[in-house]
């Protein structure tokens, strides 16, 4: 198995853009609302791609796992339950609202075989891997 790094590549054109530019598709000054990015464990099996991602606190409807080709997207949004007042926080580190995150898969997928589970806060994608083109060895007739 190759390394993860090498096999997998996180695509975030858009968000990168607009914190870069700080500029909507218009051109105009945007106030730009950052949003939150997923952690996910990737690996392969012999007949599967696995994807993990923790995502505690969101809900089944809030969440949208799309496939175009090879570029697998997962996007949610985690609420909050109560609002709390930025000035009386002490640490801050949990992230709520939209997420998003975005893998370019390293080989073709069988798309209408994922299966999706959630429990106890954790996504798990299984995704089939597309048979290989086996070689098929072409016999000669010979004619005399």
């Amino acid at each position: 198995m190759s390394d993860s790094n090498s096999i997998f590549r996180v695509s975030s054109i858009t968000s990168a853009a607009k914190k870069l530019v700080g500029k909507d598709m218009e051109g105009s000054d945007s106030s730009i609302v950052e949003e939150g990015q997923l952690a996910v464990d990737v690996y392969e099996t012999d007949n599967d791609l696995v994807v993990i991602a923790p995502i505690a606190g969101v809900k089944k409807e809030d969440l949208e796992i799309i496939l175009v080709d090879d570029l697998l997207t997962i996007k949610g949004k985690r609420g909050l339950e109560e609002e709390v007042p930025e000035e009386q926080y002490f640490n801050r580190e949990c992230f709520f609202g939209d997420f998003s995150r975005s893998i370019l898969l390293p080989q073709t997928v069988q798309s209408k075989k994922i299966r999706a589970k959630l429990k106890n806060g954790v996504l798990k994608l299984t995704i089939p891997k597309q048979e290989e083109a086996k070689p098929k060895v072409i016999q000669i007739d010979t004619e005399e």
